[in-house]
């Protein structure tokens, strides 16, 4: 009898994952951006076949994907080694040469909006004004651009649709995440969607259905983001459809056949609708996927959906007009795994410290090879939420006997806009607190041993876990940054030019808030730092640069504390490369495994 081997980190890290999408006109080619070879390059199938081919082969992220109207073209974004400077290319379907189309060192192109004829592409960009940013619209017979629409010097502004007679154009300004009013703008004019909103509020998504209606995503008056239509003729805007405690989060046409298909996240979940214009019902659509990363809509009204669960990782899945069932058009999962052997989390709600209603998932190793370890997960953002969504560590760590705690605290998504701002000017006391208040939760009902408590997190999580191992550490017995900011008057004069303009409501004024800051900050709190701890950072991050990992593990190293430290050379944000990844995590999996070990040892003695 053959006997193999438990799966290594090669064989969960060898799962592979899509970016982003994009179908031609006629349906005749899927392209997508995937790390099939170890590195995202653009693949491409010629449907129905489904046998993938390359299209790019220079190993870098894809920021963006569009087909031209007649499939003539597509434009495509790339950034180098995680610097998220995105420059935009035109590549031929069939792949080969990328042709500069709005390319500058040292700058950002974003959202590209080809005009219907293919001739003109309209998008966001720092390279006139890093801090407000402009739109730009570029000639493509020519190169010639011109500036068609400019930061005010309150907020950043983003381009987010264009009419097909160009006719309007719709943006939005970013004051906050959670403040990012839109507007329609022609000639001098420039038109509030939500004319008559107080406070704050966002504009998340729109659809033109004609030249001058148009139907939009917003939450102004409310908690969860419904549907309105603006008329830009009249200037008027009618509310349209709500669901209560769901935020719709993206909303696309089939003109052709007369519906609006809205995504929608409530929690850890996503969900489908398919609204009819004429009549307006609302009817569910069945989903093949707990969590949708896009959806795209065809001329022939067929559907295609980016999603994953949280046993499954993201594939591409189609839905003819008429069939209520979804076709995979790609099988990615983990090699040598049946799904059935990986685990789904368990959902769970508990009571922070102030009586707030916090959600979380918690993975289950199974009993017949959980070392009785938890890590606690805080995600980042910290304006984001931890879904029902592949994670290839979650799984792995998992598989090793690690149970795996994820709670969404104050300030995440998907629980309303009051809830989402909780954390603005509050990074380190209510997020912290509901993190200990569900560690006590979970040790109390019976789900992790108090004395077998392990901490990691990447982004605001890697920040969050630098916290409570400063402020916390009884709790943990080893500790994980990923990427963390350190120091949060240090992380606020670094980030990217068109953060700043939001760093002072999201985390704080430096002046104003100089006290709360500094008691906000991790490396206030190195005396408290007492468990050994494993820092991981990417050398090309633009929003937690390499100095915020540096500063912290050199205040320690000069304490003689225990810190280990991995920085990627050819990584930002992230991993884009699948040789860090695995080198990465396998040093987080043997460090874990370490700490388990000497604690191990130490009960016995």
């Amino acid at each position: 009898m053959l006997t193999f081997k438990k799966p290594d980190v090669e064989q969960f890290f060898r799962t592979f994952a899509i970016e982003d999408f994009a179908v031609a006109p006629d349906e005749d080619q899927l392209v997508f951006s995937t790390n099939l070879s170890g590195k995202f390059d653009l693949w491409a199938m010629d449907l129905p076949n489904v046998f993938p081919y390359p299209l790019t082969f220079n190993g870098q992220s894809c920021h963006a994907i569009k087909y031209d109207k007649r499939g003539r073209f597509l434009v495509v974004g790339f950034d180098r080694d995680g610097d998220e400077n995105s420059q935009l290319y035109a590549l031929h379907p069939r792949g080969g040469e990328l042709l500069p189309l709005c390319v500058k060192e040292g700058h950002r192109h974003m959202t590209p909006i080809l005009s219907e004829d293919g001739k003109r592409l309209y998008y966001t960009s720092t390279k006139e004004d890093p801090t407000y940013l402009s739109a730009l619209c570029c000639d493509l017979s020519n190169g010639q651009e011109v500036s068609v629409l400019q930061g005010s010097g309150d907020a950043p502004v983003f381009l987010t649709d264009v009419s097909p007679k160009e006719e309007y154009l719709v943006y939005v300004k970013h004051f906050a995440n959670t403040y990012a009013p839109g507007f329609v703008c022609y000639g001098d004019k420039h038109v509030s969607l939500d004319p008559d909103a107080e406070g704050e509020y966002t504009v998340t998504d729109s659809a033109f259905t004609s030249d001058s209606e148009l139907y939009f995503l917003t939450n102004a008056g409310g908690d969860f983001t419904y549907l309105a239509r603006f008329d830009a003729a009249s200037e008027t805007k009618t509310k349209v459809l709500e669901l209560e405690g769901v935020d719709f989060t993206s909303v696309s046409c089939d003109k052709e056949h007369g519906l609006l298909y809205l995504t929608a996240s409530k929690g850890v979940s996503d969900y489908l609708y398919a609204y009819t214009l004429e009549d307006g019902t609302l009817a569910g659509v069945p989903l093949p996927v707990d969590t949708i990363g896009s959806l795209k809509v065809t001329e022939s009204g067929n559907l295609y959906v980016l999603g994953r669960s949280s046993v499954s990782p993201t594939n591409i899945f189609k839905k003819e007009r008429f069939s209520d069932d979804w076709t995979p058009l790609t099988n990615y999962g983990v090699p040598g795994i049946p799904q059935e052997e990986l685990v789904r989390p368990e959902v769970l709600t508990y009571p922070s410290f102030d009586g707030l209603e916090i959600e979380a998932l918690f993975f289950r190793a199974p009993e017949d090879s959980s070392n009785g370890h938890t890590i606690l997960w805080p995600h980042g953002g910290p304006q984001a939420a931890e879904r029902l969504a592949f994670r290839s560590l979650f799984q792995f760590l998992v598989s090793r006997g690690f149970h795996i705690f994820a709670p969404n605290f104050r300030g995440s998504t998907g629980y309303g806009l009051d809830f989402c701002k909780k954390v603005e000017g509050d990074w380190g006391d209510g997020p912290r607190l509901d993190n200990i208040a569900g560690l006590d939760w979970i040790t109390e009902k019976g789900y992790a041993d108090r004395d077998k408590l392990l901490l990691m997190g990447g982004s605001f999580g890697g920040y969050m876990a630098l916290l409570l191992h400063g402020r916390h550490a009884d709790y943990f017995k080893a500790v994980v940054d990923i990427f963390g900011p350190s120091d949060l008057f240090s992380f606020i004069d670094s980030v990217p030019d068109h953060w700043k303009p939001l760093m002072n409501q999201w985390v704080g004024d430096p002046v104003k808030d100089k006290e709360k800051l500094t008691a906000y900050s991790p490396i206030t709190y190195l005396d408290g730092m007492k468990r050994p701890m494993l820092v991981i950072q990417g050398a090309n991050d633009p929003r937690v640069v390499k100095a915020e990992s540096d500063q912290i593990v050199k205040a320690l190293n000069d304490k003689g504390a225990n810190v280990e430290y991995i920085v990627l050379d050819d990584e930002g944000h992230g991993f884009s490369k699948k040789e860090n990844e695995m080198k990465v995590y396998r040093a987080v999996l043997e460090f874990f495994e370490k700490a388990v070990k000497e604690q191990t040892a130490n009960a016995g003695t």
